[in-house]
């Protein structure tokens, strides 16, 4: 959900390393390069190396300063002991991949000159990598053995993943010296560039002939209809084809259509993931009882395809009785053009014990929490009694398929999204170790003073519990009130509205909601208005960075996200909580032009459109809906303006792309 970056430090490798590393170079030569610089030629050469930080502030690199990152290169690579020696030494195969990376020797193809090549650099530098680094180096033998087995699952989700974008098989297509596109592809899992300034530059494409782009969910035939998805819903078999887990196939009938479960078309990969889950509990103790169940009962899913088993088993983990978070199913549907079909993910975790003092403020507060909402959304919607438990805090290990974007990270998540467990309230976790690093606080820094107003930017703190708080405030409120189960005359939210609409709804609401309860925590004593406002300024920039990415992708669907920060901006602007000072400079003495909050009118102003989203939710008032959506997303000329200049001052900096690296 959030990117950041910072920092330059100089490494020169001098006499004494060349002795360690005689293959770089002689005792004549010298290369000089910048820390973050190293990590952006690294990444272009597509080696799994990275640089973490200058922690002796000698600006030379040293064995311990180096991480070695997963899902990079050749697979031999990937382990330390292939750069680092047992006497704590670099390799000579480091000393190789430090003299191309200093060298800036990006491999010496034809394709290395090209313009395609021009532009998938470009691609790849507006991302910037940032390490997700779990030490493993004290864990057990059956811990290891656990990470080994979810690793070997996170390469047949990605397989899978890759299967529904229609994209799989493509990556062969690369040369093998074109290591950019390789890791251009990598990154974005598909050859196609996916960020705001290059998405829409048909030569910027990992592969020399660029493919179409089709969804691997639907036949080829029916996508060139842009309305095709509409087409699908007011079939016959509308229900079947619309389901979740399953992919639609050409019928037996002309021009009629059918859905093949998940299980029959994914079989080769489901069946080995069952195989590899099931060794994973196996090697689990009674102490993980919980965890072994979700395991088992997820293999279980993966053979037949009924997620309720693996549901009800993952729910009932928890921070008390596993140290271990673990989630691998299909769930989000954001990734493809109708938002009907769940997307492979895996996200391997480990419990975050020190954060669990926010679970105890809020479990006594649940219910009126939704009884606060319903009275907001009006008839007919009731309160629930909701029975969903206050999220677990966890520190990623491991992301693999949909779970993996190009740039950012989920940062908050409720599962699943349907069925009987959904309906009674799910399992709901906050990441807690993701962009807190001092890279992507830096660049968070710069970024705000870029667009805020100097009084406003006083309250621009970077403070990862504040990020915390807001991401755990969204996840729970798509416990509460009107969520995608909550049926009017008998029609779920995306019966009702469609499936990009029904996300950009729900997903409104969540964020909607989470500046609402911010300010009603303060009534429960539980924040300050201080840290309200500080919290608030946050959630104001989030809006900026989704707003950068664009209302839409290339081929025109929806970016949810962007689409609800852009109706919130809206309406606050509005309701004059917030305002464009078109001739004041901002925060950082250089741009023209910057944003005021108004603190003391926000507080209604996010009260007025949580009022709004609860009743559109609650009665599915799709003209309502799209009302919102044309004034703050489509039609407004003057909107749209401010959208571009904060877009231009965003993306200043490149977005944080999550790499991963194991310290065994």
């Amino acid at each position: 959900m959030k990117a950041h970056s910072i920092g330059n430090f100089i490494i020169t490798i001098g006499l004494a390393l060349l002795a360690q590393l005689p293959v770089v170079a002689n005792a004549h030569n010298t290369y000089a390069i910048e820390r973050l610089e190293f990590n952006r030629r690294a990444a272009e050469l597509f080696l799994p190396l990275f640089w973490r930080e200058d922690s002796n502030k000698d600006g030379v690199i040293q064995p311990d300063e180096l991480a070695v990152l997963i899902g990079f290169g050749k697979p031999h690579e990937n382990e330390l002991q292939h750069w680092v020696n047992d006497h704590h030494q670099f390799t000579p195969q480091f000393a190789v991949a430090f003299h191309r990376i200093a060298s800036e020797d990006t491999a010496n193809s034809k394709a290395s000159k090209s313009e395609r090549l021009k532009l998938v650099k470009q691609e790849l530098a507006q991302g910037r990598n940032t390490l997700v680094e779990t030490d493993l180096s004290g864990a057990s033998s059956a811990d290891l053995a656990l990470v080994h087995h979810l690793m070997n699952v996170a390469k047949q989700i990605e397989i899978i993943y890759a299967k529904q974008k229609g994209v799989f098989g493509l990556r062969q297509m690369i040369p093998p010296d074109d290591l950019a596109s390789e890791m251009l592809f990598y990154r974005n899992q598909s050859p196609f560039c996916e960020s705001p300034s290059m998405r829409n530059k048909p030569a910027c494409n990992a592969l020399a002939k660029a493919p179409e782009k089709i969804s691997g969910l639907y036949p080829a035939a029916i996508q060139k209809n842009k309305h095709f998805c509409e087409s699908l819903a007011s079939a016959d078999n509308a229900a079947q084809l619309m389901d979740h887990f399953s992919v639609v196939v050409k019928g037996k009938k002309p021009g009629s259509y059918q859905s093949v479960p998940y299980n029959v078309i994914y079989r080769k990969e489901m069946q080995i993931i069952a195989s590899e889950l099931d060794a994973a509990a196996n090697g689990l103790d009674d102490s993980e009882t919980a965890f072994k169940n979700y395991l088992r009962a997820a293999a279980t899913s993966f053979r037949d395809n009924n997620w309720e088993l693996s549901n009800r088993a993952w729910v009932a983990m928890n921070a008390n009785n596993s140290k271990w978070y673990a989630r691998i199913a299909p769930d989000e549907v954001y990734y493809e053009p109708c938002a009907w079909k769940a997307g492979f993910a895996l996200q391997l975790a480990r419990i975050n014990t020190a954060s669990l003092a926010w679970q105890q403020k809020l479990e006594p507060l649940k219910i009126e929490m939704e009884q606060t909402l319903a009275n907001m959304a009006g008839a007919p919607y009731q309160a629930r009694d909701v029975k969903f438990k206050v999220p677990d805090f966890i520190d990623v290990v491991l992301n693999a398929g949909d779970q993996r974007p190009p740039v950012g990270a989920t940062i908050g998540q409720s599962l699943p999204n349907w069925g009987p467990v959904a309906e009674s309230g799910g399992r709901t976790v906050a990441m807690t170790n993701l962009f807190n690093d001092a890279d992507s606080a830096n660049t968070a820094t710069r970024l705000m003073s870029s667009v805020f107003c100097r009084n406003t930017n006083q309250m621009a703190i970077t403070n990862p519990e504040d990020q915390l708080i807001t991401s755990l405030l969204h996840e729970v409120a798509h416990n509460l009130g009107p969520a995608h189960e909550y049926r009017v005359d008998g029609k779920t939210d995306v019966q009702a509205f469609g499936g990009p609409m029904s996300s950009t709804l729900e997903e409104l609401k969540a964020q909607t909601s989470a500046m609402f309860f911010t300010n009603w925590l303060v009534t429960k004593n539980l924040l300050t208005p201080l840290r309200a406002k500080q919290i608030h300024t946050y959630d104001v920039s989030w809006m900026f960075g989704h707003i950068s990415r664009g209302m839409y992708t290339a081929d025109g669907k929806a970016l949810n996200y962007s689409q609800l920060a852009a109706i919130q901006l809206g309406w606050f602007m509005q309701q004059g909580a917030i305002s464009w000072h078109a001739d004041e400079m901002a925060s950082n003495d250089k741009d023209k032009g910057c944003i005021e909050i108004d603190y003391d009118k926000l507080p209604s102003a996010i009260q007025s459109l949580e009022t709004r989203v609860l009743n559109i939710k609650a009665q599915n008032n799709k003209p309502l809906a799209e009302q919102l959506k044309a004034n703050f997303v489509d039609d407004n000329d003057d909107f749209a303006k401010l959208r571009s200049t904060i877009t231009e001052r965003w993306l200043r900096a490149p977005k944080g792309t999550l790499v991963y690296s194991l310290h065994y």
